[in-house]
């Protein structure tokens, strides 16, 4: 008997000291996803800023300079280094900067994974454009994911992928 409430006592205690661990490593790991998505935010809140104030040199620095964008969103289907891709968004950039356009970009997102060094987003972009005299150029919801890592510091995009268009009821849920 003594055997058996000693060995049940063993085997508690170990449940016990295992529940324990656990719940410390679900917190670590808890303040570890807080920490990369509070950073991650403010990446995204910099990318948006780019965008909106037509900085080139600061949208080109939120890229890994061998990242790739791919973009399935329409009929033609490719994928670019990011400094091809650069030079095409270039004069977009260059015309908000001179106040040819007001550009927008704003993010929601449906699925965040990673640790301290990588990350992978998944969401939906609204992004905006409008001329000088008011009218709408462009207007769209567009699902994506981009792949990131955390170099020196900085978090930056490994792989931007413009998956397909989205709606506004979807772009809603993600509230």
């Amino acid at each position: 008997m003594k055997r058996i409430i000693l060995h049940s006592s063993l085997v508690l205690f170990a449940c016990m000291v295992t529940t324990l661990a656990t719940s410390q490593i679900s917190k670590t790991v808890s303040s570890a996803d807080s920490i990369r998505i509070t950073e991650l935010n403010h990446y995204f809140t910099e990318l948006s800023r780019t965008v909106r104030e037509g900085d080139f040199e600061g949208y080109k620095a939120t890229y890994h300079k061998d990242a790739v964008c791919v973009f399935t969103t329409g009929n033609h289907k490719y994928a670019n280094p990011i400094d091809v891709q650069l030079a095409l968004w270039k004069p977009g950039i260059d015309d908000t900067k001179a106040g040819k356009t007001k550009n927008n970009v704003e993010f929601r997102f449906s699925q965040r994974v990673g640790d301290p060094a990588t990350a992978h987003e998944t969401g939906i972009f609204y992004f905006t454009s409008i001329d000088k005299n008011g009218k709408a150029l462009a207007a769209g919801y567009v699902h994506f994911e981009i792949l990131l890592v955390k170099h020196n510091g900085v978090w930056l995009a490994l792989m931007e992928y413009q998956k397909s268009k989205a709606t506004q009821e979807e772009w809603d849920t993600l509230k």
